[in-house]
């Protein structure tokens, strides 16, 4: 549920930037942020990575982003393009060749780097046939393969290399009668890209894709993305995101949307509020929001659920949330309906309990919504 409208400390003012199509997706102006990840699997084996892409899709994913590496790669993205539930951006490096094979396959979104895509001639080469193709552009820069004038000009990467380096490329596209794109400024190190992302921001009204690229682990790159993301969003700058783990894409989808459904700016699926545990807790609270986390993936439907151990802030948290259950004693606890208390259940059928009553409020909700359209 969103407080936005009484309480406008909780507001975060995007950045005006003009709006661009990846496929049917719309990034840019007043749309929502999409999120993307990018599959592992080989291009070329086709029934993997549209098996990769649907799950991604299904977790969430809005774009996923595809390797095409060789020209196999191309030959088979035509394949994935066709089955792919999401828009396909195509990821090219090296070998301009490899984008205009990306565009005539049908891919929505071309990911070039201006540092190893070659000279303007090929540049151009690959916007013609996006624009034959009616496929955007993404302006990819990244810290570790900055142009090698722009590192003999700043000594090293730095904020002012990847702006100048991304300004160029918008430069060459805009000369070519080309606006369908958006823009990264990535780099491993959160200071570098936050530095980047402001500085890029406030020289384009383009879309921005942000990510800190090479993140690391689940966990640590978890961190760096939620704190560089996280400290960018609250900016407003920030139009798509991919958060980029060592991990399965999915995990990256699901990362994703919780850096943004803590800001209020994507709304999907079971925001579990829960304590870390103490002695004082009436129940295992890990154990049952580890099962939770586990038996509610499929609800898409935006709810809260608050899951606490004890009647400390139990009842206080409850009284925010959809639904909400609170630790008590004797083998039991309270459960709490649209923030207040309906009822007690005992520990041992608590979490098949909780299940049904989230799927039945998430039922409730989508009629609404189906109504309201």
């Amino acid at each position: 549920m969103s407080l936005n409208h009484v309480r406008p400390w909780r507001n975060i003012y995007r950045r005006k930037s003009r709006q661009i199509m990846v496929g049917d997706v719309p990034v840019g102006g007043d749309a929502p942020i999409a999120v993307q990840t990018m599959t592992n699997t080989l291009t070329t084996d086709v029934a993997a990575t549209v098996a990769q892409v649907q799950v991604a899709a299904e977790a969430g994913a809005d774009i996923v982003r595809v390797s095409v590496p060789d020209e196999a790669s191309s030959k088979a993205l035509k394949d994935i393009v066709r089955e792919s539930p999401v828009p396909i951006v195509a990821d090219i490096h090296f070998h301009y060749r490899r984008g205009i094979e990306a565009a005539e396959a049908g891919a929505a979104c071309l990911r070039i780097n201006p540092g190893n895509i070659g000279d303007e001639k090929r540049v151009k080469e690959v916007i013609n046939a996006a624009k034959d193709h009616n496929c955007s552009i993404r302006i990819g820069v990244n810290a570790g393969s900055l142009e090698k004038h722009l590192l003999e000009k700043y000594g090293e990467p730095c904020p002012d290399a990847m702006v100048e380096s991304g300004l160029e490329h918008i430069r060459i596209l805009q000369d070519n009668d080309f606006h369908n794109f958006k823009i990264s400024v990535k780099a491993s190190d959160v200071f570098l890209s936050a530095a980047a992302y402001q500085g890029i921001a406030e020289a384009t009204d383009a879309p921005i894709h942000l990510g800190i690229t090479e993140a690391g682990g689940l966990v640590s790159g978890t961190i760096k993305s939620a704190i560089g993301l996280g400290n960018l969003l609250w900016m407003g700058i920030g139009d798509t995101i991919r958060v980029s783990l060592s991990a399965d894409p999915v995990e990256e989808v699901k990362v994703g949307f919780e850096i943004l459904k803590s800001l209020g700016l994507r709304h999907r699926g079971v925001n579990i509020i829960s304590c870390p545990s103490c002695a004082r807790q009436g129940f295992d609270v890990i154990k049952t929001v580890e099962a939770l986390e586990h038996r509610l993936e499929h609800i898409k439907t935006p709810m809260s659920l608050s899951i606490i151990g004890c009647v400390v802030n139990g009842p206080g948290e409850a009284l925010m949330t959809d639904v909400g259950f609170t630790g008590g004693g004797a083998g039991s606890g309270m459960v709490y309906l649209a923030g207040k208390a309906s009822h007690k259940m005992s520990n041992d059928q608590m979490i098949d309990h909780i299940v049904e009553e989230v799927e039945k409020k998430a039922a409730e909700l989508d009629a609404v919504q189906e109504a309201a359209e």
